[in-house]
């Protein structure tokens, strides 16, 4: 499959946005699952919209061997992890983190 510029191989089995650690199953999952470009730009606040649209468009173009790409990558349970936890998982953390320091 012949990449565009906004993707790169950092190893022959990942596919990434470049400039990102972010996976291209990554966002192929979550579009897959129903995710709008703007609801994408929730779960990757680093990626400019006008690149999950390129993205997106690489996707529908390129689908068969995009989807042969995202079925290699799944885990044996068949999910693809997440890129990194979201804004609302980090701030979980953080206030969990904040209870359990005020209850030494």
């Amino acid at each position: 499959m012949q990449l565009p510029d906004f993707l790169f191989h950092p190893s022959p089995e990942a596919i990434r946005l470049t400039g990102h650690r972010i996976g291209l199953e990554h966002v192929v999952d979550y579009y897959n699952q129903g995710f709008s470009p703007e609801m994408l730009l929730d779960q990757f606040p680093s990626l400019p919209l006008a690149l999950i649209h390129k993205v997106i468009a690489f996707y529908l173009e390129n689908q068969a061997e995009v989807d042969g790409y995202v079925a290699g990558t799944a885990t044996p349970e068949g999910t693809i992890p997440p890129a990194s936890p979201d804004l609302a998982e980090l701030r979980r953390r953080f206030q969990q983190l904040q209870q359990t320091a005020m209850v030494r």
